[in-house]
């Protein structure tokens, strides 16, 4: 019998329907010589620092750094304690008991970095010594799981994969373990504060460019503008900068409307606009960001549904190319859009086909696991919207993508009045290519050149060297500096891809993929726990840090910790490890070391905290709901068990809902699990209301 491993149980169902499996079993489905099973996720994990008998926070457990690290089966939390999963446990008994009868194994987990790491944990966990293979497939339809089976991969030829899928969790676990445990010895009465290897430079980017535009002071310059006519066409040409208010205002007075000015030069240059490379999982995230306001994680999950769906291919790729492989088949995607499409989409599809096409986003050396996003051959049935538009999006930039160039003839007219040089530009599209599909993605204003807008007429008459314009209108415009806006996830995301280093060109930031922060597929989930743990809240679209999440960067802004470029480093030798060029021992030698480092760093924060600490603001006590033995200590702006040096993280802010809730009404929330009817409470559509509190399952709702 041959088991196969899928990541979870819808895929395990649609494996065994394509490969002729239909008895259903408790935990697989079992026929034609396969059982189809499944993991939940990640149902082995690393072991916590309990297991190796570090049962209490303490300052003198640390750096902890296992000597050899152990597995164990998923845990969840409850009451504050860990405790097995049971139903991790059961599907691991019987993933088990398939495996001691199986005769070959084949991998089927999600062909990436994360899902190398599932299969293995559970193999490894189990002790299982039955030789596997690879099911290494890029999309979910029929034809392709049917191909993906009659070509499986040795499972050895992942082994490097592997390695850099164990050193980034291993690296994780000892940076997160040690360093959250440093600070939150280190402040206190702060609570629980987590850091991490990715997280806190992440949260380091959002802050530092949100202090900067909230510092940021505007500095005022000019301009002088000029309005002209010929030809019945209108159009208006402007100065550089002036930094002074008098040396403009100086020059414009030598300027009056109704004198001439004279065209000095004339230069006409034809540009190449080369159409967009395909989507990767980051681009799209961005995009879709930017167009629709989804989140990155939100964008990954309508992307996920639609793989499983069958009519997108894999969307945890960090690839924007295809081979040319896939680039033969391309054709036949043109005219299934053609048929099944909307109408916009499908008219250039039909268009594309028997047309030669761009192959900008062809290249073989440039794909990674996986090539870029795709729309399949399957048929796409009914879509709620959201998944619409997404697949629309993927549909859309492959029709951009293999489309024709833009032709672009920009004309710069340079204008002397009297000393003052003037320029006009504008632009005349001589072949739309790729433009005439684009439903091009409207940057926010505060991203837009205000020089280019300035300069930028919508037609230019035609106009010669030495020929002499009247002045019809005159202006001296004050403009300001502005900030680099407050970080969105569509550039926060931008800026993660390139370790926070800001890069335009397509082409160049795909060659700074290796070294940016996290992966494509991990990127969402860490800023969704920058979330969860209160370091960032949204407004609108602007990713604003929480007051939590601000102490948390001040106290580690100095830090190596909050390095981006450090984490870039990181991510650039797992991808290296991947490719056999870094051992996991090298590596994880200098995680280690880094791990005692930071840690020590931390702990000194002790000695400069000490000396802000305040005391408790309260007269009674009031019980820890999580930790049952510890009291509730009232702070200006948080509430914390003081067990925290045992164990206890439970934490909760003294703003809630936008009141502030005194001692009593503390203890209501915590001991009672509801507050009595309070004044201006905000709920999470933002209306006001007179309602009370309600604290359950350690969550504060409105009553």
């Amino acid at each position: 019998m041959k088991v196969v491993i899928a990541e979870k149980p819808s895929v395990a169902r649609d494996l065994a329907r394509v490969m002729g499996a239909k008895e259903v079993k408790d935990g697989y489905i079992a026929g034609n010589g396969y059982a189809f099973t499944y993991a939940f996720g990640h149902l082995v994990q690393l072991c916590t620092p309990q297991a190796y008998g570090y049962n209490t926070w303490s300052v003198s457990n640390l750096p902890i750094i296992p000597q050899q690290f152990r597995l164990e089966a998923k845990k969840i939390r409850k009451d504050g304690k860990q405790i097995d999963d049971a139903g991790a446990v059961k599907q691991l008994n019987t993933i088990k008991k398939l495996l001691d009868e199986a005769e070959e194994i084949i991998v089927a987990t999600d062909a990436g970095r994360e899902g190398e790491l599932i299969f293995r944990n559970i193999y490894y966990y189990l002790g299982s010594k039955v030789p596997f293979k690879r099911l290494w497939i890029s999309s979910q339809t029929d034809k392709a799981i049917k191909e993906g089976f009659a070509k499986l991969k040795a499972g050895t030829e992942y082994d490097s994969l592997y390695m850099s899928a164990r050193s980034r969790s291993e690296s994780d676990w000892l940076i997160g373990i040690n360093a959250t445990q440093a600070i939150t010895l280190a402040a206190g009465n702060r609570g629980l504060l987590s850091l991490g290897r990715v997280q806190t430079p992440t949260l380091a980017m959002i802050c530092s460019r949100y202090l900067e535009n909230k510092d940021f002071k505007p500095q005022a310059f000019f301009k002088i503008q000029a309005g002209f006519e010929k030809d019945n066409i209108k159009f208006k040409a402007t100065s550089d900068k002036i930094e002074k208010r008098e040396v403009a205002a100086e020059a414009i007075s030598k300027i009056t409307v109704g004198s001439q000015a004279k065209v000095l030069k004339v230069e006409a240059k034809e540009t190449k606009e080369q159409p967009p490379l395909l989507f990767d999982l980051t681009s799209l995230q961005q995009d879709a960001n930017k167009k629709f306001g989804y989140s990155a994680d939100q964008t990954l999950s309508i992307a996920q549904t639609l793989y499983e769906k069958k009519v997108i291919t894999y969307p945890r790729t960090g690839s924007r190319y295809i081979g040319e492989d896939v680039f033969e088949n391309i054709e036949e995607l043109f005219q299934h859009l053609a048929n099944t499409a909307e109408e916009s989409i499908a008219t250039i599809s039909r268009n594309l086909i028997g047309a030669k096409l761009n192959k900008r986003s062809v290249d073989d050396k440039k794909v990674t696991d996986h090539h870029a996003l795709l729309v399949t051959e399957e048929k796409p049935g009914p879509m709620v919207k959201e998944q619409q538009n997404i697949y629309n999006m993927i549909a859309k930039r492959m029709v951009e993508s293999f489309s024709e160039i833009c032709l672009k003839d920009i004309t710069t007219v340079t204008i002397d009045a009297y000393g003052v040089e003037l320029i006009a530009k504008g632009t005349v599209i001589r072949q739309y290519g790729w433009r005439l599909s684009a439903d091009q993605v409207e940057l926010p204003d505060e991203d837009k050149n205000a020089d280019d807008q300035d300069n930028e007429n919508a037609q230019l008459p035609k106009l010669s060297s030495e020929e002499l314009l009247e002045i019809l209108t005159l202006e001296l415009a004050e403009r300001f500096t502005k900030a680099r806006p407050i970080h969105t996830e569509a550039s926060l995301l931008k800026a993660m891809e390139t370790s926070g280093k800001e890069i335009e060109d397509d082409e160049m930031r795909q060659a700074m993929k290796d070294c940016g922060l996290g992966t494509p597929a991990t990127r969402a989930a860490t800023i969704e726990t920058l979330f969860q743990r209160d370091y960032i809240k949204r407004d609108k679209k602007k990713l604003i840090p929480t007051e939590k999440g601000l102490t948390v960067y001040n106290l580690v802004k100095d830090r190596s910790i909050s390095k981006v470029t450090l984490t870039g480093k990181w991510e650039q030798k797992l991808e290296e490890m991947r490719a056999n060029k870094v051992s996991y021992d090298v590596f994880m030698k200098h995680i280690k070391d880094y791990t005692a480092k930071i840690t020590k760093e931390l702990l000194q924060l002790r000695i400069s905290i000490a000396q802000e600490e305040v005391k408790p603001q309260q007269k009674g006590e009031i019980k820890c709901p999580k930790c049952q033995s510890g009291s509730i200590l009232l702070y200006e702006k948080v509430a914390q068990c003081d067990h925290y040096a045992r164990g206890c993280d439970f934490k909760i802010w003294r703003v809630l809902n936008g009141v502030l809730l005194e001692e009593k009404e503390m203890k209501n929330l915590l001991e009672k699990g509801k507050t009595s009817e309070l004044k201006g409470v905000k709920t999470k559509e933002g209306n006001i209301v007179d309602a009370p509190l309600v604290f359950e399952n350690f969550k504060v709702n409105v009553g």
